[in-house]
């Protein structure tokens, strides 16, 4: 002991330069563990994925299937991102003047609004004026709800139309009518 109490100097310096592996040591042990932890974590985390995944694999078929099914579904609702919006407005305006037309209406105006693109659907919309009378509107509305792809009705406006020469039995209408169509962008 009398060595310590003379070099106490040296003492020091060699008790820290001693204790610096032994620092470093412990620093990379306790590195160590935490990895080992943040690993084990994440496997844990990690099995359930693995499970849905298996899941999936084990029933593709039957996933494909409701795919195909849901695409089908989806195509009597909007039209397909396949068909180009303008040439499906065209489409759209020619079908609706030959259903008001075979209810007996006469289609005096019809516009193709421009496409509006919101969220993942283009609004394709279209603007009637028809004149006749009420029954044979009621008969081109329900028409227009069997219509596929879906058709929306958003604005529609009803009134008397003009009187014409000589007296008539039938009170005469004339409508106007705002529908859109969807189209997928996707």
């Amino acid at each position: 002991m009398n060595w310590l109490r003379d070099h106490r100097r040296s003492a020091w310096i060699c008790g820290l330069t001693l204790s610096l592996p032994l620092i470093a040591f412990c620093y990379a042990l306790t590195q160590t563990a935490a990895a080992g932890a943040d690993y084990r974590r994440e496997a844990a985390g990690l099995e359930p994925r693995i499970a849905r995944l298996a899941g999936l694999v084990d029933n593709q078929e039957l996933i494909r299937a409701s795919a195909q099914s849901a695409d089908l579904g989806a195509g009597k609702l909007i039209f397909p991102a396949t068909v180009d919006p303008v040439t499906a407005g065209t489409g759209l305006q020619k079908d609706l003047r030959e259903i008001f037309a075979e209810a007996g209406l006469s289609v005096s105006n019809s516009q193709v609004l421009p496409v509006r693109e919101e969220g993942d659907f283009d609004y394709i919309g279209l603007r009637l004026t028809v004149t006749g009378e009420l029954g044979d509107l009621d008969i081109a509305l329900s028409a227009v709800g069997e219509y596929e792809p879906r058709l929306f009705v958003t604005t529609i406006e009803v009134g008397p139309a003009r009187a014409r020469r000589g007296a008539q039995d039938t009170q005469e209408i004339t409508a106007s009518l705002q529908l859109f169509a969807l189209r997928a962008l996707l």
